[in-house]
């Protein structure tokens, strides 16, 4: 029997999640919480084999939040993420965290049921349209050189890196871009983490010599 606890800021979603779930005969659906902080108390009182954890929840820790710290108090756990953003940079990130996979609310209930199965048993899940970017994202690097950094930023970053070089601010980058102030931020974050700089003129001289801006140093 997989144990299963629903981490999700809609009780709609929790309550046909838990219904859809309980009719497979080898899962149950244990407990259910609103927002990451309450997921990991459930979590630790309650040791479900799968946290099917929702990657956005404005009110309360989030998903990424609540998977990283959940991953560092109970290792054992499997954390299968549930999202609408079918964006590479959230994929890595929710890996990252320490995910064990993830899949979009989007999905069939037949590939949920899937996934769940999949991460219970130890394997990684990736939906498809994810596996397929990984790979290709992967061919690129070895196409490229491993070696060069630039390649390791998805196309959204290397969006962000093009306008913070133009001297545009998180404010003007997210209104061009139609993301929220607090997404770029974490592109942000992402790039200088990946590239290895702390401040935004080093991002800067790394666009100017990408020739990102025209013109190369």
């Amino acid at each position: 029997m997989i144990k299963i606890l629903l981490v999700d800021d809609h009780a709609v979603v929790r309550s046909g999640l838990k219904m859809l779930l309980n009719t497979n005969p080898e899962m149950e659906v244990i407990g259910e919480a609103s927002e990451g902080n309450e997921g990991i108390k459930k979590a630790l009182k309650l040791k479900p084999n799968v946290v099917v954890m929702d990657l956005s929840m404005p009110h309360g820790k989030d998903g990424l939040s609540a998977t990283g710290e959940l991953k560092k108090q109970m290792p054992e756990v499997n954390i299968l993420i549930l999202t609408m953003h079918d964006d590479e940079e959230y994929l890595f990130r929710a890996v990252q965290a320490g995910a064990s996979g993830c899949i979009l609310k989007s999905a069939p209930h037949d590939e949920l049921m899937s996934a769940i199965e999949s991460v219970a048993n130890g394997n990684a899940y990736l939906h498809p349209a994810a596996t397929k970017r990984l790979m290709e994202e992967y061919l690129g690097s070895l196409k490229h050189g491993s070696n060069d950094t630039y390649n390791l930023l998805s196309d959204r970053e290397k969006e962000v890196l093009t306008l913070i070089a133009k001297g545009y601010s998180n404010k003007e980058i997210a209104e061009q871009l139609v993301i929220s102030v607090k997404t770029v931020e974490t592109h942000k974050g992402n790039l200088m983490e990946k590239l290895q700089m702390k401040t935004r003129p080093e991002l800067v001289e790394f666009a100017v010599k990408k020739g990102l801006l025209g013109y190369g140093i």
